[in-house]
């Protein structure tokens, strides 16, 4: 007969890394919010989308690798950045 072994438990720390990064993930969500003071709504709807889909990864990765979810903010402020900067740059965006 097979039996399926469970993986072995994460480590305490690394699902308290893992919130953190959640937490910080939600941190960049008040960023992308205020970013409607520069964007268009049709292009702030899609940047919130990002960043949504970025908190599911984010999700996701909690529970299979809790210390990747500290990247999902860095990630997630970066796009913002660059998306900003470029609507700035290519499409006049202004505040």
């Amino acid at each position: 007969m097979n039996r399926a072994v469970a993986p072995p438990a994460r480590p305490l720390w690394e699902k308290i890394f893992g919130f953190i990064g959640i937490a910080a993930h939600v941190v960049v969500g008040f960023f992308y919010l205020t970013a409607g003071l520069v964007t268009p709504a049709p292009w702030l709807v899609g940047l919130i989308l990002v960043w949504v889909a970025l908190l599911i990864v984010g999700i996701l990765l909690l529970r299979r690798r809790p210390l990747l979810v500290l990247i999902v903010p860095v990630v997630a402020l970066g796009l913002l950045v660059g998306g900003i900067s470029l609507g700035e740059a290519l499409l006049g965006w202004t505040a």
